[in-house]
């Protein structure tokens, strides 16, 4: 009987040499180890076998089961490896050194109005500030007067990650940061803090022709001494102007938002369809733009600003909308969607 478990191990290593494919690999697999296997086959003899030859040979057929399951993996990853290197030898030849043809492509529309954005901001005055996609709970939540557990965060549906920390749901993550980066000169020189941090944002959001679960904001704040609602006003109308090159019709309505009060909704007529409804406006006329409002006294005192000396406006400026006023994109779903078809009309002037 060993000598069946010889040679059946010489007759598999003289197959396996010969396999040069996955498929084949796998045909080899199920011949040996298969339910009707030539290696399960080999227990069917055991009937005419002593208890104690029973036990000696079942081993040594385990081992050879053993054997060529490793052998298998061995070839399996060998067989990879192998695909692998085709593949990449397959690859056609490019000088990395060549500069690039800067004619061959061109930025993307989100790309364009952030640069546009930010551009009109610093000529107010205002710092550009990046910040991490990555928050912890406390910059996304707790310091914005939204302690664990409230409702608020309803509001949002997060994406969180397996060691506490999550997707930013709002730039509005940046606020404490940027607070404590500039309370020392706001204080101490009388600088006033004016800052925007555009960015990427994630929520778990039903994507439709105005929703995505990806897209793009951009905060600004400014704190100073005596800043009103006014101010927040001049300063969005002015934006607002700026990037369509013409005046734009804007309402300001009621609106919750726990690290303001109070809180607005600014919304301006759609660009799309003139303000007579469509899918992107909801058939309202309106597009929801801007969530802004006077910067809560409590998100101040946790960035280390006295809200009795101090106020301040904070908005958050949906970019991706602010594309597809600009753009008449109709269906928030291209911007995401990679098709160069779509967004190879979008050139840069800069």
């Amino acid at each position: 009987m060993e000598s069946k478990i010889i040679s059946l191990r010489d007759k598999f290593e003289a197959e396996l040499q010969k396999i040069e494919n996955l498929a084949d690999l796998e045909g080899i697999r199920v011949a040996y180890l298969g339910k009707k296997g030539s290696v399960t086959d080999l227990l069917k003899g055991m009937k005419e076998l002593s208890n104690e030859e029973k036990k000696t040979f079942g081993q040594k057929v385990n081992e050879l089961k053993g054997t060529v399951a490793e052998r298998i993996a061995q070839k399996t990853a060998e067989l990879k490896e192998k695909e692998i290197q085709l593949e990449i030898n397959s690859m056609p030849e490019f000088d990395v050194s060549m500069p690039a043809n800067m004619d061959r492509g061109s930025y993307h529309p989100i790309t364009l109005v952030q640069r546009e954005c930010e551009r009109i901001f610093k000529s107010m005055g205002f710092t550009v500030e990046d910040y991490s996609e990555v928050v912890s709970d406390y910059e996304c939540f707790e310091s914005l007067n939204i302690p664990k557990h409230h409702p608020a965060r309803d509001m949002q549906d997060t994406y969180y990650l397996e060691n506490g920390q999550l997707l930013k749901s709002q730039t509005s993550a940046a606020q404490n940061a940027i607070y404590k980066k500039y309370k020392d000169a706001l204080v101490n020189d009388g600088v006033p803090i004016k800052a925007i941090f555009p960015g990427r944002c994630f929520r778990n959001e039903a994507t439709d022709a105005c929703h995505e679960n990806t897209f793009f904001q951009m905060e600004g704040v400014m704190v100073d001494k005596n800043i009103s609602i006014s101010n927040l006003i001049y300063f969005m109308k002015t934006m607002l102007s700026e990037v369509f090159k013409k005046d734009i019709n804007v309402r300001l309505r009621p609106g919750f938002f726990p690290f303001v009060e109070p809180g607005f909704e600014l919304d301006i007529s759609c660009l799309i369809c003139g303000g007579e409804g469509c899918p992107s406006c909801k058939h309202s006329g309106w597009l929801e733009l801007c969530p802004c409002g006077m910067i809560h006294p409590e998100v101040l005192k946790a960035g280390g600003i006295d809200p009795d000396e101090y106020t301040g406006f904070a908005f958050g400026l949906g970019l991706t909308r602010l594309v597809m006023m600009k753009y008449g994109i109709k269906d928030i779903r291209d911007l995401n969607s990679g098709s160069l078809k779509s967004l190879s009309q979008f050139t840069d002037d800069e």
